[in-house]
Parts: structure tokens; C-alpha cells; sequence
């Protein structure tokens, strides 16, 4: 019979990013430091229908693209936010285009407030970034509002 395996205990990371990059097809957030990889936090969540660039509010989907850290929120829903500063001119061109609303307040947060330690299964954010506190500790240290992101399919 197999042993359970414990988790792998890592140091935290304390130093700061100047790059954040989203793999939504490999569930992965990566911190840079001078073009070098100093993070990566796998198995991250998305909104409910994670396949394909938010367009539209309700959506349910997590924006593609390039944009900024441009707010954190202590007092939030979720455990700490870090806003994405999406939509960006272009979304909203297209929503108003479709005569549509682009939809906003995407966010790379913990979990929701008031819930044990861990992590929700599945994708369940309505368009933000989830990880689990410990990760949303880290890089509520470690990323500056004005860091650029890319979230890539």
C-alpha cells in the first residue's frame, strides 16, 4: 500500500516580480524577475467557462491578452485582489461595437472569505484568477500595482 504524500513544503517567495504571466491552457501564473521565471503557481482556477477571451459582462469567461495590475483591494469578497486592468480600449471597442457591456472588476484573488483553507474545485469565479491564500499572500507581496500581465490562452 501506497503512503499518502504530503504536499511540498517551498519557501516563500518574498522577492518582487516585474511580469506576471497567465497560461490559462496550462493552469499556471508565473512571476518574472528579470526575464527569469522566480514563481509558478499551478492548478489555478478560472471563470466558468474558462476556454475562449472575455468579451462581454456575464460571460463567465477570463480575459487574453496584455494588461496591468492597476489596484489591490484588502477589503475584498475573496481573500485580498489584485485587479487586472481589463477591459482595455480595444475590449471595450468591441463590446460597444456589439452594442454590448465589456464587463470589468477581473481580479487575481484567494479564496472566498469565510471558507476553510484550500481551494474551491473547479472553475468557479465569474472571469477572475483564483488561487489559494498562501499564493494570494505572495504575490499580494511580491507584484506592484502597474506590473503588466499577459494572460495567454
Amino acid at each position: 500500500m501506497l503512503a499518502a504524500c504530503a504536499p511540498i513544503e517551498r519557501e516563500p517567495f518574498t522577492g518582487t516580480a516585474d511580469f506576471v504571466l497567465v497560461d490559462k491552457s496550462d493552469r499556471t501564473l508565473m512571476l518574472f524577475a528579470g526575464g527569469e521565471v522566480v514563481r509558478t503557481y499551478e492548478g489555478i482556477a478560472f471563470g466558468g467557462a474558462p476556454t475562449g477571451h472575455k468579451q462581454f459582462e456575464g460571460g463567465e469567461r477570463t480575459p487574453e491578452g496584455r494588461y496591468t495590475i492597476d489596484t489591490r483591494n484588502p477589503d475584498s469578497a475573496y481573500y485580498l485582489s489584485l485587479r487586472i486592468s481589463y477591459p482595455n480600449a480595444r475590449d471595450r471597442a468591441h463590446a460597444e461595437e456589439q452594442g454590448r457591456d465589456p464587463g470589468g472588476d477581473i481580479f487575481i484573488h484567494g479564496q472566498p472569505n469565510g471558507l476553510p483553507a484550500g481551494r474551491l474545485p473547479g472553475d468557479w469565479t465569474d472571469g477572475c484568477i483564483a488561487v489559494s491564500n498562501a499564493e494570494m499572500d505572495e504575490l499580494w507581496s511580491a507584484v506592484a500595482d502597474g506590473t503588466p500581465i499577459k494572460i495567454r490562452p
